[in-house]
């Protein structure tokens, strides 16, 4: 099959060597001109994961025409910030019943719109669309140690196109209908990572850390609850599983941009010394959206908005968290 796959950072690359080891030939659309050029003379991405050699059906373009031409399936791997620009590049470039999967993690911040929903009002046709999302760095899942996801989609046979479309013995894939739920999830966990850095930074031991996890599984699903979404989806690949990759391993850039900033760094210093994303940093504040609109209490995100956006000092806003009234350990769904 023919698939392009548009983003061609960390996770756009090994999302790409999954399609391409399960035999399909990729398009992989990117910005950085020095990229198509690494990816088509040498299979190797020279910005990200630059020490894997990529699959030889693995061909990288600058075009959005191009990666499109002939192709069959949609691989969206876009920061969250860009989703509408994208969908609007695709428009009229896709047919009504093309069907795309969304891989990308975030809340548009304007409309307080799910990233799946950006594409519906630009595009059309929900039935033909799906998200993507679990534990999986991107690290591992391009060398090929195993993984699940979760594909959903409000129509089954499109989560049973791309389950099949991605699923090789490496990567497991499930489906579900439960789009809200696995969405909201993929961006509020690295909200919650963002916490866990910040307080491994600080001087904090692995009991704050499992604190600040269950807890924030708590906010994750009274949001997503409130939201439409199901519960038992936190509980899933989507919600615990990410959770617990995102907010433990070095490989999280999350983690990692916590601790930066207990250490005195900014996003903008991040940024610089990684070339990537830290998705938590504009969920935590898009977030704030659907807080207001669902009326639901999220003081780890607050913190965590305050510190990124407001400059307060994660040393002095501590008390925030820990001074807060007791009550039930779980209450708001």
């Amino acid at each position: 099959m023919n698939v392009a796959v548009i983003g061609a950072g960390s996770w756009g690359t090994a999302l790409a060597q999954v399609l391409g080891g399960n035999g399909n030939d990729v398009r992989l659309w990117a910005r950085k001109p020095e990229v198509v050029e690494g990816v088509n003379a040498s299979h190797r991405n020279v910005r990200y994961l630059s020490d894997v050699v990529l699959d030889e059906r693995i061909r990288a373009t600058l075009s959005y025409e191009d990666a499109l031409a002939g192709a069959q399936a949609g691989v969206i791997v876009t920061p969250s910030s860009l989703m509408r620009e994208v969908a609007q590049k695709l428009d009229g470039l896709v047919a009504p019943d093309f069907p795309l999967i969304i891989c990308s993690k975030g809340v548009e911040e304007e409309s307080g719109l799910l990233p799946v929903e950006v594409f519906e009002a630009e595009l059309g046709n929900p039935g033909r669309l799906a998200v993507l999302s679990g534990p999986n760095h991107a690290e591992e899942v391009i060398r090929g140690i195993p993984s699940g996801t979760v594909v959903a989609s409000p129509t089954e046979a499109t989560a049973m196109f791309f389950r099949d479309l991605f699923a090789s013995e490496t990567f497991r894939t499930y489906i579900s209908d439960d789009v809200c739920g696995v969405e909201l999830c993929a961006a509020f966990k690295n909200v919650i990572a963002i916490a866990v850095g910040l307080s491994y930074g600080i001087g904090y031991g692995d009991n704050t850390a499992a604190m600040l996890m269950t807890r924030g599984l708590a906010e994750m699903s009274r949001l997503v609850v409130r939201a439409g979404g199901q519960a038992i989806t936190c509980m899933g690949l989507a919600g615990t599983g990410d959770l617990i990759a995102t907010c433990t391993s070095e490989h999280s850039r999350n983690r990692r941009f916590g601790k930066l900033l207990a250490e005195g760094g900014t996003l903008d210093d991040f940024t610089a010394q990684t070339h990537m994303v830290a998705e938590g940093a504009l969920a935590c504040r898009t977030i704030a959206t659907l807080s207001a609109q669902y009326q639901v209490e999220l003081p780890i995100t607050d913190v965590v908005r305050s510190i990124v956006w407001e400059g307060a000092d994660p040393r002095d806003v501590v008390g925030d968290l820990t001074g807060r009234p007791l009550t039930t350990e779980f209450y708001g769904l």
